[in-house]
This record gives structure tokens, sequence and C-alpha cells, in this order.
């Protein structure tokens, strides 16, 4: 086994109860809190980019407590973001995230960033993807300085910053797994969102990644992953173990919010995505 390979028992031999010390404080299941479900709109990409607002307000109605606004949101003007801000208000349903391209944690893109999320409500800024493949440990470290750069830019305003894994950080490159290399390089307060799916489906274990890295795990895109149907399967119908990572989201990870990502189904969309909920409430309880 590498020292790059992470297991449930590498972990608890060396020392799962200092990790549930560092993030006690953290852990809102332990303050009784309930975690909030939202929806990566992503989910109804087909149907919201066609119409905004009217798929807003559909899919509010089925009871998602947040929302997380992907790339796209970033060519809205500012009064643009304030519509959508009013309807949000009206509906019930908070932004407590955005989901970014590398422009939000550009020099020039900063700032547009910082004021569409600042009208959102959002508190964090997540990098989905360094904007192009990076190929060397040297790159991801790269990658791990803009994050912390940008969460230096980010705090002024009270919003933090964060990183959103998929595939390529759990291949290995050098022995090392980039996703490993962001952890270390970028400091406590940048948000490690975990896409479960991805990390399911590159043979990782997400419960053990969550224990390694205590408190930080603030967000969490719920999405799931088969070997038959690879990521077009609804949640809880997939391989991801649920149980055991949201004990571990709530008692190490310090998780705020959970996010429902569908990536695609034999059903609409908005069905979809409704028929995740039910599955989460079962599963979650």
């Amino acid at each position: 086994m590498s020292s790059s390979d992470f297991s449930r028992r590498s972990f608890l031999t060396t020392g799962v109860s200092t990790a549930l010390a560092v993030s006690g404080a953290a852990s809102l299941a332990a303050k009784g809190k309930k975690i909030p479900l939202g929806l990566e709109l992503y989910s109804v990409r087909d149907v919201l980019e066609k119409d905004l607002m009217g798929t807003l307000r559909i899919v509010a109605k089925q009871g998602w407590e947040t929302f997380e606004f992907y790339s796209s949101y970033f060519d809205w003007t500012t009064g643009k973001a304030k519509e959508v801000r009013q309807l949000l208000d009206e509906v019930g349903v908070k932004c407590l995230s955005t989901h970014n391209g590398a422009e939000s944690f550009a020099a020039d893109g900063i700032q547009k960033a910082i004021d569409l999320n600042s009208i959102l409500g959002s508190k964090l800024i997540v990098l989905a993807h360094p904007g192009k493949e990076i190929k060397t440990i040297d790159g991801w470290k790269e990658v791990a300085a803009k994050l912390n750069a940008g969460a230096d830019k980010f705090k002024t305003a009270g919003i933090r910053a964060g990183y959103h894994n998929h595939d390529a950080e759990w291949r290995p490159i050098d022995g090392v797994k980039p996703i490993e290399v962001i952890a270390k390089n970028t400091r406590k307060e940048v948000t490690l969102q975990l896409d479960v799916g991805t990390c399911v489906a590159m043979g990782a274990d997400p419960v053990a990644w969550i224990n390694s890295n205590p408190g930080r795990i603030r967000s969490m895109h719920c999405k799931e992953w088969s070997p038959e149907h690879q990521y077009q399967v609804l949640f809880g119908d997939g391989k991801a173990p649920w149980k055991g990572i949201f004990e571990a989201a709530e008692k190490v990870g310090g998780i705020e919010n959970y996010l429902i990502e569908q990536e695609g189904y034999n059903t609409p969309s908005v069905e979809a995505v409704a028929q995740c909920m039910a599955n989460f409430k079962r599963i979650h309880g």
C-alpha cells in the first residue's frame, strides 16, 4: 500500500481520536443543528438555461433549502444577480455557495465574483476546475496557491474559498494524488468540497478522506456512481457508502451543506432531483 492510499484501517491506526478532537467544535450534528439540503443547479441545467427564473420557482417548490449556482452565473450583471436574489428571498431558498470556473479566481475576475456572490448571499466561492489539465505536482501546488490567494481576497467580503474535486484529483502523479496536494498546500479555511461520485468512481474511500481532513468538508456534492450506469444513477442507487459518509461528515468533516448533484437519468431532470431528495431523506433521516 502506498502512502497516498486512504483506507479506514490506516486512518484509524493513525489516530481517529485526534481528528475528532480537532473537529469537535465544527460538528454541526453534535450541536443538534440540522444540515440544510440543497440542489446543485447543474442538475437541472437543461431547463434552467431555457428559463432561469421559472425553473428556480419550480424546483423551489420541491422543498430545497439551498441552491448552488454553477459557472454560467458569472456572466450575469449585478442587476441580474439582484433579480435572482429577490426571487430566492421570495421562494425561501438560500444560496450558500457557487460553483466556479477559473475566471472567478483570476486577477481580473475576483472582484466580480465577490460582487455577485455578495448579492446572492453566498458565503463560499468554489473553484470547480483549475481551467486546464494539470500534469505535474508543481502545477497542482500552483492551483493551491491560487486558492490561498483567492481566500485572502474573498475574506474581506466575509466569503470563503473552496475547491471541488473531479476524477483527475484522485489520479496519482508520481505516486501522489493531486487532491492530497491541494489539501496539504491550502490553508484550513479553504473548504474541500467533496464530490462523492467522482471519489467513488476512482476507487477512493470518501469516508477515510473526510476523516483525514477534519473540519474542511463543509460542503458536499451528493452525487452517485455505479459500475453499470456510471453517473447516470439516482442518489442512493449507486455504490457510495452514504451512512458512513454522513456520519464522518457530521462528526469530523464540519459539514454545513449537503448538495444533490444529478448527472442525468431516464426521467426529466426536475423529476429526477425530486426522487433524489426523497431517497436522501430516506437514507439520511
